[in-house]
């Protein structure tokens, strides 16, 4: 097991150390590093795209706080730590380690200052950390949900932008355990799924306020080509591929292929018209189970686009992925000319079920990733990083309303989105358990204005309960020959 430390920015010397004996020094208490007041946040993954924009938006949205950006590799942490500010540091850590999570959690961890070991003692003797923010990705095939029970076990609040359905269920798996605990937990608390279902479920509240009933509710996603997604949200993408979609119709679940159901939908200025398409992502089950929506399907799709071009796309940080081509002949035209001939072979030789199955497999996704990964930062470069996410909600009397949200970066727009709902358990709003973004006990309808006020942080276009005509680009006749 690698050893665990970290390293502060811009800390100050250590003070001598004084000793009759002629041996080394022996280590020394240091002080703790900030009250509890102002509140210590250990962002999992913070060396990661996801995880170091949402290091980034948590400064620049609370000064005060000290940000933890735990991860592997100590040489990317600590450079990262030094930009990011004096309230940083870097916790080298492993989500596989159960101990090195619960050590990391309660502040048992180590500084190593000019030769000197000094020793970080717990802020408290009960919570060590304020929160923990678990970006570290991909959520797809992950067996075990480690650090929501090292949280847990250690008392310390939880969100996590996972963006796979088993896995979020899984973890609120654990939802009598963290209540038992006193511990708030938040599952899928990203950009989307996370704001997006809080979109919907004020979408949803209007509509029943109105005395409407909802009928159906869709999730439409765009992205600029991936954001400039990593290779760890790149593996997510692939792996949503090699799983059929779920989706509610009336109340009865449904299997789909995905990358099926093309729809043409027009996400407003900046934007415009976009196809999107099926995938499985987890806000379509706990907006049915938690809403009470009887038809729910999620949506989405990226640029460039056009017949043989492979295009991947992530709106879905944190691993908020997803990987978009225009049809599965055109991924096979990409794979044709992968590197990795044993892999090439195997799926020449098969058609959409077995490439399917293959994608399943998280080896095969990673050798696909590292061929594939230089082709995907050259189309980047071209594409931009728009993001833009448009929920539709339609009703027994015809009413139909929808909710907007566009920014140009996305991967800045997925930090301020982690950010806010970090800040909102951090201000104690969350009953103690594992919840769903939509459901009251996470995140209070009280809260979510101001939720949703801080993670929509420079966008272009944020549209709030409107019809759906008065965004989309094309004009329509409103009758008499008027169009708006």
């Amino acid at each position: 097991m690698a050893a665990m430390g970290t390293v502060r920015a811009c800390a100050p010397p250590a003070a001598a150390a004084s000793s009759t004996r002629d041996t080394a020094p022996a280590p020394q208490r240091m002080n703790p590093m900030k009250s509890s007041k102002s509140g210590r946040v250990l962002v999992i993954g913070g060396t990661g795209r996801v995880g170091g924009s949402t290091a980034a938006a948590l400064s620049k949205l609370r000064p005060d706080l000290s940000i933890l950006a735990g991860g592997r590799n100590r040489e990317k942490g600590e450079s990262f730590a030094a930009k990011l500010g004096e309230q940083s540091e870097f916790v080298q850590v492993d989500t596989r380690s159960a101990s090195m999570l619960e050590k990391a959690l309660q502040g048992r961890y180590s500084v190593m200052q000019r030769n000197t070991l000094l020793l970080i003692y717990p802020v408290a003797p009960d919570v060590c950390v304020d929160l923990v923010v678990h970006t570290a990705g991909p959520f797809q095939r992950a067996e075990e949900c480690t650090v929501l029970q090292a949280a847990i076990s250690t008392k310390a609040p939880y969100i996590d932008v996972c963006d796979d359905l088993n896995y979020s269920w899984r973890a609120k798996g654990f939802h009598e355990q963290a209540k038992t605990a006193g511990v708030p937990a938040i599952t899928t608390a990203g950009i989307c799924p996370g704001v997006s279902n809080v979109m919907a479920a004020e979408l949803v509240r209007a509509a029943r306020s109105e005395n409407g009933e909802p009928e159906r509710l869709r999730f439409f996603y765009y992205t600029a080509g991936t954001g400039g997604a990593g290779p760890t949200i790149l593996t997510t993408s692939f792996l949503l591929l090699g799983e059929d979609v779920i989706a509610y119709n009336k109340g009865e679940e449904i299997k789909l292929k995905p990358y099926s159901g093309s729809l043409s939908i027009d996400f407003g200025k900046g934007v415009r018209k976009k196809n999107v398409y099926l995938l499985n992502l987890p806000e379509v089950k706990s907006a049915f189970k938690i809403l009470g929506v009887p038809t729910v399907s999620a949506r989405l799709g990226t640029a460039p686009s056009g017949i043989g071009e492979c295009r991947f796309g992530n709106p879905r940080a944190g691993m908020d992925s997803f990987c978009a081509v225009d049809t599965w002949h055109t991924c096979l035209d990409a794979i044709l000319n992968l590197r990795d001939i044993s892999l090439r072979f195997s799926l020449i030789t098969s058609h959409l079920g077995p490439i399917q199955e293959f994608l399943r497999d998280k080896n095969n996704v990673q050798k696909l990733v590292e061929s594939v990964d230089p082709l995907v930062r050259a189309v980047d470069g071209i594409a931009g990083e728009h993001v833009s996410m448009r929920v539709d909600l339609d009703c027994s009397n015809g009413q139909n309303t929808i909710r907007l949200f566009t920014h140009k970066k996305l991967f800045v727009s997925v930090g301020f989105a982690t950010a806010a709902f970090a800040l909102t358990v951090l201000e104690g709003n969350t009953q103690p358990g594992v919840w769903f973004p939509e459901e009251p006990e996470g995140i209070p309808m009280e809260a979510r204005e101001l939720l949703l006020e801080r993670a929509s942080e420079g966008t272009s276009n944020f549209v709030m309960n409107k019809p759906s005509w008065m965004v989309e680009t094309d004009p329509k006749e409103v009758g008499l020959g008027l169009y708006v």
